[in-house]
């Protein structure tokens, strides 16, 4: 079975991981090396995100 492709561009998972606070580690380790919080909260930012362009597209 192949990889699954991901839906955020690096882009923004960057940027999200430069909010958080954790980039320094995906710079050294690459994403496989944050903690499973770290990538909940970035899939929980990355929704309020999506959710705040959706509000500002309906205004």
């Amino acid at each position: 079975m192949g990889r699954r492709r991901g839906i955020m561009s690096d882009r923004l998972k960057e940027e999200i991981a430069k909010e958080l606070g954790f980039y320094d580690t995906v710079q050294q380790e690459g994403w496989g090396g944050i903690k499973s919080r770290d990538a909940g909260n970035m899939v929980k930012r990355a929704i309020e995100i999506a959710e705040q362009n959706m509000q500002k597209g309906r205004s």
